[in-house]
C-alpha cells in the first residue's frame, strides 16, 4: 500500500482525504498495526489509489461474484483492529491454566492507559483508540484473572470503563453491534468490581446500541427500568454528584428515544427531568466519562429537536450556548445538529458552514454518522449541479454523493 500511494505521489494526509479516513489510519496500515480484512474497505483503499481490487488483495472475490447480493450500505471507520480484538475472549490462556501472577505495581500503569483511552474516545481519535486496545484489553482480561483478591476489584473497575469507552466509540462510528457486545461486558465487568453506579453507566451506553440498531422498545424498557430503579435513590437532598450525573445522563438517553420515535411530549418531558437534575449539580461534570450538566442538557436537547424536526427550536436553544469547555466530541455534535438544522430550514449555506466546521474538529464523527451523512446527501441533492466544490468534497468524504 505504501508503495502504490508513493508512486502516485500521494502523501498519507492526501489518501485519508481521499477514502475519507484519518492519516493516522494510513500510517497505521503501512506500518502493519491495523490490519484490513474486510472487503469493503479493501476496495475503498483501492479506489483510493486507483488499482483493482486484486491488486491489494490477490484472493478477493471479483467485482461480478461479489454483485451476487445487495450492496450493504458502509461507513468508513478507523476501530476494524478493536473490532477484532473485542471478538471472541482474550484471555484463554488463562482459562487453561489458571494461575495468580498479575503484579500489584502494574496497576497505576494500566490507570493510565484506560484514562488515555478515554481521552481518545472525547476527542473522536479512533484509530489511536484502536491501536491502543490491542495491547490494553488482553492485559485487563488477564489481570482480573491472576491478580489477588483484593486487587480484582479495582481491575474490574478497568475493565468496565474500557468496554464503556469501546461502547462509546463503536457507537460513534455505526458499529451498533459489537457497541452492544462492549456495553454487556461493561455492565458484568462494573458488577463483578462492585460498582453499582457503574452498572447504569453500562446500561446507559447499552442503550445508545438499541437506539443506532433501531431497537427502539429495547433502548425504552432498559433506560426506563434503570431510571425507575436508580431515580428513587437519588431523590434526597445528600444523593452524591455523581450518581445525579448517572440519573440525568439516563434521562437524556430516554429522551434521545422518544425523539427517535417521534414521541414529542415524553421527549420533552425527559429533557426537562434533565434541565431539573443538571440544576442541582450546578455544573458541568464527566463522572463515569457520561459529560452531564446543563450546557450538555441543552447540547442534547438541540439534538432531539432537530430528530424532532423543530429546527427553529433548536437553533433558539442553541443560540446563546457557549460549548467552549465542552469535549471535541459534544462541541463537534452540536455544530453537527446545527447543520442538520439549518438543512431542515432550507438555509443551505449556513448548514454547510456548521457541517464543514464539525469536520474540521471531529472528522471521523461526521463522517459516519448516519444522520450528518443524510445531511449532507440532501444538500448535495438540492444543489444538482451547482454544488460548490466545498460541497462536493464533504460529500465525498463522506461518501453521501449517492
Amino acid at each position: 500500500m505504501a508503495e502504490l500511494r508513493r508512486q502516485r505521489d500521494l502523501t498519507q494526509s492526501e489518501l485519508a482525504a481521499a477514502i475519507g479516513r484519518t492519516a493516522s489510519w494510513v500510517s497505521q496500515v503501512e506500518r502493519g498495526i491495523q490490519p484490513v480484512n474486510r472487503l469493503d474497505v479493501l476496495r475503498l483503499l483501492a479506489d483510493g489509489l486507483g488499482v483493482p481490487l486484486h491488486v491489494l488483495q490477490p484472493e478477493a472475490p471479483s467485482a461480478e461474484a461479489s454483485q451476487g447480493g445487495a450492496a450493504e450500505e458502509t461507513t468508513p471507520n478507523d476501530l476494524d483492529q478493536a473490532r477484532l480484538v473485542i471478538s471472541g475472549h482474550s484471555a484463554l490462556d488463562v482459562i487453561l491454566d489458571p494461575r495468580e501472577d498479575f503484579r500489584a505495581d502494574l496497576l497505576p500503569e494500566l490507570r493510565d492507559e484506560v484514562e488515555r483511552l478515554w481521552r481518545l474516545t472525547h476527542g473522536d481519535q479512533f484509530a489511536e483508540l484502536s491501536e491502543a486496545l490491542g495491547p490494553l484489553l488482553p492485559r485487563l482480561e488477564r489481570a482480573v484473572r491472576t491478580a489477588s483478591e483484593e486487587l480484582r476489584p479495582e481491575l474490574h473497575r478497568l475493565l468496565a470503563r474500557t468496554y464503556q469507552a469501546l461502547a462509546a466509540a463503536f457507537v460513534r462510528q455505526n458499529e451498533a453491534d459489537v457497541a452492544w457486545l462492549a456495553a454487556d461486558r461493561a455492565i458484568r465487568a462494573a458488577e463483578l468490581a462492585g460498582d453499582r453506579l457503574g452498572v447504569f453507566v453500562g446500561v446507559f451506553r447499552l442503550v445508545h446500541a438499541f437506539v443506532r440498531l433501531q431497537r427502539l422498545d429495547q433502548a425504552e424498557h432498559a433506560a426506563a427500568t434503570a431510571l425507575n430503579t436508580l431515580a428513587r435513590h437519588a431523590e434526597a437532598e445528600s444523593t452524591a454528584e455523581e450518581e445525579l450525573s448517572v440519573v440525568g445522563s439516563l434521562h437524556l438517553a430516554l429522551a434521545l428515544v422518544y425523539a427517535r420515535a417521534g414521541e414529542r411530549p415524553a421527549a420533552r418531558e425527559q429533557i426537562n427531568k434533565a434541565r431539573t437534575v443538571a440544576a442541582r449539580i450546578g455544573g458541568e461534570r464527566n463522572d463515569f466519562n457520561l459529560e452531564f450538566g446543563p450546557t450538555n442538557v441543552e447540547v442534547q436537547a438541540v439534538s432531539a429537536a432537530v430528530d424532532l424536526g423543530d429546527a427553529g427550536e433548536a437553533l433558539d436553544i442553541a443560540r446563546d450556548l457557549d460549548t467552549s469547555a465542552l469535549s471535541v466530541e459534544r462541541q463537534a455534535r452540536l455544530l453537527m445538529d446545527l447543520g442538520r438544522a439549518h438543512v431542515q430550514r432550507r438555509q443551505f449555506g449556513d448548514a454547510l458552514a456548521h457541517l464543514l466546521h464539525a469536520e474540521a474538529i471531529a472528522p471521523d464523527l461526521v463522517r459516519s454518522h448516519i444522520a450528518a451523512r443524510s445531511a449532507i446527501r440532501e444538500l448535495m441533492l438540492m444543489a444538482g449541479r451547482s454544488a460548490s466544490p466545498e460541497l462536493r468534497g464533504l460529500a465525498e468524504r463522506s461518501d453521501a454523493m449517492g
